[in-house]
């Protein structure tokens, strides 16, 4: 069980940290920096970095097609997973102290 919180736990900060990263593509920051630097905090952190730099100059917007909403869809998931895996620990750890 607790292997799995912890797959769930990674898998969950790595698709975000991506998500903030493709945000960060088109910012002076940079996917790698933007993508690193979420990684290395938290992604909330790394987003308000990317929000705070500048965005490049006369770029266009680059078209991720269904890649953002692909790794934003499997973040949430694995986002949820990890809550219904966490309370269900929670769940059968107080039903075991009570019995």
């Amino acid at each position: 069980m607790v292997a799995l919180i912890v797959i769930f736990a990674l898998l969950s900060g790595c698709l975000l940290s991506a998500l903030v990263g493709m945000i960060g593509a088109g910012r002076r920051l940079g996917f790698g920096w933007s993508f690193l630097i979420s990684l290395l905090t938290t992604p909330l952190v790394g987003l308000i970095c990317v929000l705070l730099s500048e965005p490049l100059p006369n770029s266009e917007p680059r078209r991720w097609g269904c890649t953002g909403t692909i790794v934003a869809l499997l973040g949430a998931i694995s986002l949820i997973g990890l809550l219904i895996l966490l309370f269900a620990g929670g769940v059968v750890t107080v039903a075991a102290l009570a019995a």
